[in-house]
């Protein structure tokens, strides 16, 4: 359903106007999570603003509320409304803002993927997938001993499932798979990739960790053609990059890490530091704003289209909807897939 013409026409202003009004009158009953990427015109809204990792906790944590409205993307949602009570229902304010890298990676594909890889290592094998996938993917993974992680904590998991078994499968991001193994001192001729269009699984068998031939729009932007244009521009600035970058582009940065990670390391510089980041430009400018101090610079313009769907104006009509009662966009997962992707979550948490 198109978001209507009042809204739509509205200025940022005049829509973040009724957001204010509209937020104070629904109070507690309401917690509005925002994600990192999120434009400064909705992360200004957010109670609690993180990424992946520090929003699923939240989305745990969250007792009172009645209502959380997810400014994120449909996984992040998903997992939200996996983790709160019963009585509580998540909502997103645009269900067009669907993660391509979560679509990369099926429950089926997975299935055939396990069941071509057992046939090499029986039940030594441990299912992790990223939380950029879907409620039916991290299910899959707990009904077979698995666990979710995010980039903040990949090499923790990683470390976890190899103390449960010899071989891991890693979905959907090739990049934060192979990085987060060679992170670990996996050799990288250990590290084999299943691409689900062409599965094969010749030259697996010496495999430790085999990563899905999936990626992320955004940090694929990045290459070392960026990394030495900064380096030429600018030989004293650091550079730091999300480990979805590709390999070769976390190699040659002075530092890599989860969103939160990146936040820390470029508020720790001291004054008079250069830094290119290379991550979504909106987190990007928003530190470049926060730290005055120092010369913040992109690595490259690199913007998330699924995160930029949510916007004032459908967020204003999201809380305007759910003051008159009505439920704009919730977000329901079956009860047996919840059941067993949150087994899967709570694994992960558990390790946090």
């Amino acid at each position: 359903m198109p978001l209507p013409r009042t809204y739509a026409t509205l200025s940022e202003e005049e829509a973040g106007e009724r957001i204010r009004k509209t937020k104070a009158t629904l109070g507690s009953d309401l917690v509005i999570l925002a994600h990192h990427y999120q434009r400064d015109s909705v992360v200004q809204f957010g109670d609690f603003v993180g990424d992946s990792l520090e929003l699923s906790r939240r989305a745990a944590d969250v007792k009172v509320a009645r209502t959380i409205v997810f400014c994120g993307v449909d996984f992040m949602a998903e997992t939200a409304a996996m983790l709160c009570g019963p009585e509580q229902t998540v909502l997103i304010p645009d269900k067009a803002a669907l993660c391509p890298m979560a679509a990369m990676a099926t429950r089926h594909q997975a299935v055939v993927a396990w069941n071509a890889l057992t046939t090499l290592w029986g039940d030594d094998i441990v299912p992790v997938t990223y939380q950029n996938s879907y409620a039916d993917l991290k299910a899959f993974c707990g009904e077979h001993g698995g666990a979710v992680c995010t980039s903040a904590n990949a090499q923790k998991v990683l470390k976890w499932a190899f103390a449960q078994r010899s071989h891991v499968i890693f979905f959907p991001d090739e990049y934060l798979g192979r990085n987060s193994a060679l992170a670990l001192g996996v050799p990288s001729s250990r590290i084999k990739v299943w691409d689900p269009e062409t599965p094969a699984l010749q030259d697996l068998q010496d495999a430790a960790v085999v990563v899905w031939k999936g990626f992320c729009h955004v940090h694929t932007r990045f290459t070392t053609q960026h990394v030495d244009a900064i380096r030429k521009v600018h030989p004293e600035a650091k550079i730091v990059v999300h480990p979805e970058c590709p390999t070769e582009v976390v190699a040659r940065a002075d530092a890599n890490g989860s969103t939160s990670f990146i936040i820390r390391y470029v508020n720790s510089l001291p004054p008079g530091t250069t830094v290119a980041v290379g991550t979504e430009i909106h987190m990007v400018e928003r530190l470049a704003r926060q730290n005055p101090d120092k010369t913040v610079l992109p690595l490259a313009r690199s913007q998330c289209g699924a995160m930029y769907r949510i916007n004032p104006q459908n967020l204003a009509y999201t809380l305007d909807e759910l003051a008159k009662g009505r439920l704009v966009n919730p977000v329901r997962v079956p009860k047996e897939i919840t059941r067993w992707a949150n087994r899967a979550l709570e694994r992960m948490l558990a390790l946090a």
